[in-house]
């Protein structure tokens, strides 16, 4: 029997906003989250930009309870390659019933434009549980909620290299230099979100090697306890 919520996946990053907004999407009634949706970087098997390996994506969808579909993509990737994988992926999903997808973004209306382009006849509704919050309040409610997270990727021209691999947490909003966003929405920073209130156990990571690629620096995390 049909239960009247809307079944949607959420686009998932392995980050925080990610993390934070399957927990906003699980205290709405209307909507019911039935899988996570992640692109995976085919010559690192690793999330794209948040360079997270499989072995941990796969650790936390086991995490949250929730099947994963993974949306394989080259490196470089073309837009056109990117959309093209996306859609294949929507249309399977289409095909099981899936009605909506949800994005973790704040407020870049250049990225929720995209989105919406992207999305445009493909008969899925969109969602953004995020949309338009103040990212420090959000940055704070995160951590005050109990979301834990580690920083995976840095862009060294706003932010010194020992960022990479620190904790998301108030020491690290304290020390984030003037003008970078709290929650990294400009792309100062991305994470890998391993415990809070969206999973039944902490997913056990440490930090790996740090290093510098495409003009960014990433701290690599392993699966295991420090």
């Amino acid at each position: 029997m049909s239960t009247g919520r809307v079944r949607i996946l959420l686009a998932w990053s392995s980050g925080k906003d990610s993390a934070w907004a399957l927990h906003v999407l699980r205290g709405d009634p209307s909507i019911e989250v039935a899988g996570l949706l992640t692109t995976v970087n085919e010559a690192f098997d690793r999330v794209a930009m948040h360079a997270v390996r499989r072995l941990l994506l796969e650790a936390q969808a086991r995490a949250v309870g929730l099947p994963l579909t993974i949306v394989p993509i080259p490196s470089p990737c073309p837009n056109e390659a990117y959309e093209a994988a996306m859609a294949e992926a929507l249309a399977a999903a289409r095909a099981r019933g899936i009605t909506g997808v949800a994005f973790g973004d704040l407020f870049l209306e250049e990225v929720r434009r995209y989105r919406e382009r992207q999305m445009s006849g493909t008969g899925m509704s969109l969602h953004f549980p995020l949309w338009g919050r103040p990212t420090r309040g959000l940055a704070e409610e995160m951590i005050a909620g109990g979301l834990e997270a580690r920083l995976t990727c840095i862009n060294p021209r706003v932010l010194p290299r020992e960022f990479a691999g620190a904790a998301f947490d108030r020491d690290l909003l304290a020390r984030l230099p003037a003008g970078v966003d709290p929650c990294g929405e400009n792309g100062e920073f991305h994470t890998f979100a391993w415990s809070g209130p969206m999973f039944t156990a902490p997913v056990p990571v440490r930090g790996g090697e740090v290093v510098t690629r495409d003009g960014f620096v990433f701290a690599d995390m392993l699966s295991g306890t420090p």
